[in-house]
């Protein structure tokens, strides 16, 4: 199924379990259903060949950043929205807003083969500013509580440039824990240039 973004040079298309994305009036939402997660957990189990999570994506060319104010009706441990980015099937990764665990709080997961994880800094209510930019072979992520305000969340690469060329962009939602959750994803603005400074705040 493909969703359509105006403000996205790109177009979308579903991946995992049904998201029940729709677009209106400026809102893309998304729903996880029970038990949904995207993780290889780096302590050696096997990835459950049933874990996935939805996610709506697409190919942008060149450099760029994807910009979103995502909402999360949190409901249990670990519920979360997130931006996120795929070149294989172990190597990807997503920059959360999530229930971790009794306070939201961003966070990141990048894996290449197995699944790291790291918390950011934690925000008031259930809303927060996300962005995830490319130049090259690296990605970076970005949060922000007000979106004028940015701090540096993470730089890396996930494969060569070719294949990070090819990448897939986009959103996903979770529910590893619970019953499901509803994410909303608003203000989405799409840049095609990577930030001029990292680390200065813009």
């Amino acid at each position: 199924m493909d969703v359509e973004l105006p403000v996205l040079p790109f177009a979308l298309r579903t991946y995992g379990p049904d998201g029940h994305w729709s677009f209106e009036d400026g809102i893309l939402t998304g729903w996880a259903g029970s038990r949904q997660d995207r993780f290889v957990p780096p302590t050696g189990e096997a990835l459950d060949p049933a874990s996935d999570a939805p996610r709506l994506l697409g190919s942008p060319v060149g450099d760029f950043q994807l910009i979103a104010r995502v909402t999360v009706g949190f409901n249990s441990s670990f519920d979360a929205g997130a931006l996120y980015v795929h070149v294989g099937e172990r190597a990807w990764a997503k920059l959360c807003l999530e229930y971790s665990p009794d306070v939201a709080t961003v966070c990141t997961v990048v894996t290449r083969g197995h699944s790291d994880d790291a918390n950011s800094f934690t925000v008031d209510g259930s809303s927060v500013w996300l962005r995830v930019s490319r130049t090259g072979r690296a990605f970076a992520f970005h949060a922000s509580r007000d979106g004028e305000r940015w701090t540096f969340v993470r730089l890396f690469t996930l494969g060569g440039e070719k294949e990070t060329e090819a990448a897939l962009i986009g959103f996903m939602t979770q529910a590893p824990l619970g019953e499901g959750c509803v994410v909303t994803y608003d203000h989405v603005e799409f840049r095609p240039h990577w930030p001029a400074d990292l680390r200065d705040g813009r």
